[in-house]
């Protein structure tokens, strides 16, 4: 058992928020050594670079690791604290996970109300503003992965990855969770799937899309699972069957006002465990990456991690 150690692991990504991480990050350093917080920084030089270093920060006894970018460096931290639970039987509930905000979606810190403000953030830190959340585990055909916030398939997962190559491309705006959205309804078809919920079949059929959440956001802001609670040991989904399209758009308004589980069109609930096989291997996204294709399993395992929240 490694020696635990009180100082802050700071895992930077310096390519969040076009480029403006290190800027934040130099005020966030001057915050931290004004308020007496030990901590210890590192880049990440490529994609889940960051689940490599929370994982060799926990087994040099790092209980307390700080994500500086978006949505996607909370996952790949989170993931690789869980890593290293998994291998060694640590508890998730010694562990404590804030992030300071620079990606473009930050959909997370909404669930958590965490300002998008460094300053204030840190503040939250050094006052140690701290609060449960569910570990939820996900299986897909490329084995584990463990969900911060939100994931799915079929919409779901074909609008991220749409979003994830523009966002390569240099494409950033506000609307262009949107815009992809859009795109998707347009083109994608419907796969025949089966949803079993804590072992009861809950739909079967023609299926467009499932989300399941262990937060409420997800796409810049959309809410396709709205009464999702990141602390009640259950997982929400949500999950939209064949229909015409033309009523698809037309309840599009109601994925930004709160009202998607109102929809005739949704078959919604909650469970401890849910999962989605289909006829053919639709791509499965979790917080926003591609984590690999269907079938799909996804549990609220009963541990806890802490996190940090307003």
């Amino acid at each position: 058992m490694p020696a635990i150690k009180d100082d802050w692991y700071c895992i930077i990504n310096p390519h969040a928020g076009s480029g403006k991480t290190m800027s934040e990050w130099a005020v966030a350093e001057k915050l931290l050594t004004e308020l007496h917080v030990p901590y210890k920084t590192t880049l990440t030089n490529y994609k889940f670079h960051a689940t490599l270093l929370a994982d060799e920060a926990a087994q040099h006894g790092y209980r307390k690791l700080l994500a500086v970018g978006g949505d996607g460096s909370v996952h790949e931290v989170l993931n690789g604290i869980l890593r290293y639970c998994d291998a060694s039987g640590a508890a998730p509930e010694d562990f404590r996970l804030a992030v300071i905000p620079i990606g473009s979606g930050n959909d997370w810190i909404k669930s958590t109300g965490i300002p998008h403000d460094t300053e204030s953030v840190v503040n939250l830190l050094a006052a140690g503003s701290f609060r449960e959340q569910d570990v939820v585990r996900v299986e897909t055909s490329e084995g584990v992965r463990y969900m911060a916030n939100v994931g799915g398939t079929g919409f779901d997962s074909h609008v991220c990855q749409r979003v994830n190559r523009q966002k390569e491309q240099g494409r950033r705006s506000a609307t262009i969770y949107a815009t992809a959205l859009m795109h998707t309804i347009r083109v994608i078809r419907p796969f025949r799937g089966k949803l079993t919920a804590d072992g009861q079949t809950v739909f079967e059929g023609d299926i467009y899309s499932v989300a399941l959440g262990n937060g409420k956001y997800s796409g810049g802001g959309m809410r396709q699972v709205p009464d999702a609670d990141m602390n009640d040991g259950l997982l929400d989904y949500m999950a939209v069957p064949k229909a015409p399209i033309y009523r698809l758009i037309k309840d599009v308004s109601r994925l930004f006002n709160g009202t998607l589980n109102q929809s005739a069109l949704v078959v919604s609930g909650r469970c401890r465990t849910l999962e989605v096989t289909a006829d053919r291997a639709d791509l499965v996204e979790v917080d926003g990456e591609i984590a690999g294709n269907l079938p799909l399993k996804v549990s609220v395992t009963g541990s806890k991690i802490k996190v940090l929240a307003a």
